[in-house]
């Protein structure tokens, strides 16, 4: 009878795992173009919906291209081997702004306007408590564990 009670009873339950776990955080997205007069850098107002606090966790990604309809996501920096050299799409941040730039070894000013023009960015504010263990280099992964999966478009 002792060990029927024993092995039907249950404690209490555990803190959740990480499956199945959401994380307040939010998600924006730029369209920038590198030029000499922006001297190959732009800086983006982080939107006033998103409090960004020191604490926080901001990553950065660049759209890639698309494969089968999806886009195609690459965490920053990013830097591409070019046959004219390197070039690094780079990015930097505080609670006010995001600070998006090139840098290489090749002649900026002479870079295809592929590289340079009309290049889209996403940006993740998360909390740094909240994603502990969470792939942070996958855009995917962090957008599906987003509460809110609204992404405010700036351009």
């Amino acid at each position: 009878f002792i060990a029927l009670l024993l092995i039907s009873c249950e404690g209490p339950m555990g803190p959740p795992g990480r499956d199945g776990q959401v994380i307040v955080g939010q998600m924006f997205e730029a369209n920038i173009s590198f030029n000499a007069g922006n001297d190959y850098q732009e800086f983006v107002d982080i939107p006033s919906q998103i409090d960004v606090y020191p604490t926080d966790i901001v990553v950065a990604y660049i759209l890639a291209g698309d494969f089968d309809g999806s886009d195609i996501w690459e965490p920053l920096p990013q830097t591409l081997f070019l046959n004219e050299g390197t070039l690094l799409y780079g990015y930097n941040y505080t609670e006010f702004d995001v600070g998006f730039f090139l840098d290489g070894t090749v002649d900026l000013d002479q870079l295809d306007s592929d590289f340079t023009n009309n290049i889209i960015f996403r940006v993740a504010v998360l909390p740094a408590d909240q994603v502990q263990g969470l792939d942070l280099s996958n855009m995917t992964n962090v957008l599906n564990s987003l509460e809110n999966k609204e992404i405010i478009h700036l351009n």
